[in-house]
């Protein structure tokens, strides 16, 4: 009797030794991290998990927090609520739909920082993608915009990737018919990318 009671309280620590050591990541984005237009489990986030599992051999849940259409003034309100599954890393995607909407980009920022800051405060790793909109913005917009996320990561030591959609945008074979929306092939390019540059953080 005492060697199954033994032996069952070895199990119950294995038990919350593997759970104390699953990461958490929560990827907070627009469509281009909710993955419109292709299956869930094709969305980057999905693949980067799966490659995590299989390749680091680790325990992982992932948090797809991107919404179509979503903008940086909506992400803190959603950051607050997934804050509360408690992620150890929170990837910040956002901020596409801000330049394409040719929106005023000091409040664009502004917004940004509210989410790092809001995200650092609850103690997760906070990671920066960046994005980069066309040239028919205009030179000035074009250029302020990716000097935001410079700034942002500047100003925060952020880890960051300079642009979420390097490789892919542009790139016909990889995306859906409106050139925008990477299709399955685009987001297993993605996920491999997000793999290297997470990894280390795991």
């Amino acid at each position: 009797m005492k060697k199954v009671i033994l032996t069952l309280f070895l199990i119950t620590l294995q038990i919350v030794s593997a759970n104390s050591n699953t990461k958490t990541i929560l990827f907070l984005g627009d469509s281009l991290t909710e993955g419109l237009g292709v299956a869930q489990k094709d969305a980057f986030p999905n693949l980067v998990g799966n490659m995590i599992k299989t390749k680091l051999k680790k325990d992982i849940k992932i948090i797809n927090g991107g919404v179509s259409g979503s903008t940086t003034s909506d992400g803190l309100s959603r950051l607050k609520w997934y804050l509360k599954r408690k992620p150890d890393i929170v990837f910040i995607a956002l901020g596409a739909n801000d330049g394409l909407r040719g929106l005023n980009l000091q409040q664009s920022q502004k917004n940004l920082e509210e989410i790092v800051e809001f995200a650092q405060k609850s103690k997760a790793k906070v990671l920066l993608a960046g994005m980069l909109i066309p040239p028919n913005y205009g030179p000035e917009y074009v250029k302020r915009f990716k000097k935001m996320y410079e700034e942002i990561k500047d100003k925060y030591k952020l880890k960051n990737m300079p642009f979420l959609l390097d490789g892919v945008a542009g790139e016909k074979e990889l995306n859906q018919s409106d050139g925008i929306h990477p299709n399955a092939q685009g987001h297993k390019y993605i996920a491999k990318e997000v793999y290297k540059f997470l990894k280390e953080e795991l």
